[in-house]
């Protein structure tokens, strides 16, 4: 609500120019990726986007299995393959690559992202202006046959994602960028922290410089979530440690809107389980009057719920939204606050291993296009 008035209080209106074709470099750092990375390079390279102003380079973070030989095994000399002999992390990996980007921008994605062949023309157009500074797009995820538990919760919460971004670019000041699916010009990229996240670091930096950073809703990536809630608590849990080691080295870009946006929308939400656990607590310290009985009766339901989800997930069983919300927030709210604590006591995670189950899933060109 605070968002939508000042939307209408202080609205930006960048200009666009459907025919700007800027050159740009797609960067992508790949570690362990021989299930993704064949289709990922040749969807790329297959965008619709003149041949002569794309660049793909794609580092490979010390593989172990045939991602380096796939990788050379393509005959393109619009790629360039980068071999890091020793394990970085992704943003050492980014750094290098930065290094040999030629474009005007710099485009960062994932390798097991679906990206349709009309998304890079969907963001540039908004660089015609030059106070863009950033641009990302959103995330969908594929749709699975048997729709797991953390799917059903990841859409309600991508869904929410999605509103928050449409209304912060209304206001020229997306706060944190989609992983898979964002794009900056080159002369405002700064070597990245080993132990933040591009993602946010990057926005954060663009943004301070006075620059706008939009979102595109048009602009859509395809991705498959983990179905595993361990590997959902360890990938949150990691996110919500580099934001809160960014909230405190980048405490110099935030300030204004952004602050607020940062304290509002992320610090308090990584904190969700306190306020909820203070809630349970006082309800069965006063279930003895009727008022508190009710609510101390509806979070049981809550918590059984989540406890539902949880079996169901293990099991690798689906399940309805009535357990797959309930298991998101408390498994969010138990991996972001692990996170913060994380990183108050100085852990780092420059680098960290890939969720399995998200790999692997390939994509029909129909699927992509509709995203």
């Amino acid at each position: 609500m605070a968002l939508k008035l000042w939307s209408v209080l202080r609205p930006v209106r960048p200009t666009v120019e459907e025919g700007f074709l800027p050159s740009v470099s797609v960067l992508v750092s790949a570690r362990n990726e021989e299930r993704d990375i064949g289709w990922k390079v040749a969807e790329t390279l297959a965008w619709n986007y003149p041949a002569d102003l794309l660049q793909v380079l794609v580092a490979s973070d010390a593989s172990e299995d045939r991602t380096d030989e796939i990788l050379r095994s393509v005959k393109d000399i619009r790629l360039t393959f980068v071999r890091m002999e020793k394990r970085s992390g992704k943003n050492a990996a980014l750094n290098r690559l930065a290094q040999l980007a030629q474009g005007d921008l710099l485009f960062f994605t994932d390798a097991n992202s679906h990206i349709a062949p009309q998304c890079l023309r969907k963001m540039v157009r908004h660089f015609a202006d030059p106070r863009v500074g950033c641009v990302t797009g959103e995330t969908h995820l594929v749709p699975e046959v048997d729709h797991s538990v953390i799917e059903g919760g990841g859409g309600a919460y991508g869904g929410y994602e999605s509103i928050v971004k449409r209304l912060e670019s209304r206001v020229g000041s997306v706060l944190t960028c989609d992983g898979a699916i964002f794009a900056i010009r080159r002369s405002l990229f700064t070597p990245l922290v080993p132990e933040l996240a591009n993602d946010l670091e990057l926005p954060l930096k663009i943004g301070a410089a006075g620059y706008w950073v939009l979102h595109d809703p048009e602009a859509v990536v395809l991705e498959r979530d983990t179905s595993s809630p361990w590997e959902s608590f360890n990938q949150r849990r990691r996110i919500s440690a580099q934001g809160a080691l960014a909230m405190w080295r980048l405490r110099s870009s935030l300030s204004g809107l952004r602050a607020w946006q940062f304290t509002s929308r992320k610090f308090l939400r990584w904190l969700t389980l306190v306020p909820l656990a203070i809630v349970l607590l006082c309800s069965v310290m006063l279930a003895t009057r009727p008022f508190f009985a009710v609510t101390l009766g509806l979070q049981a339901i809550f918590y059984i719920a989540a406890l539902a989800g949880l079996v169901l997930a293990m099991s690798g069983k689906s399940g309805s939204r009535f357990v797959s919300v309930p298991l998101y927030i408390v498994l969010g709210g138990a991996s972001t606050l692990a996170g913060v604590i994380d990183a108050c006591r100085g852990r780092g995670f420059a680098v960290w291993d890939i969720p399995a189950l998200s790999r692997g899933r390939n994509v029909s060109p129909r699927e992509v296009e509709r995203g």
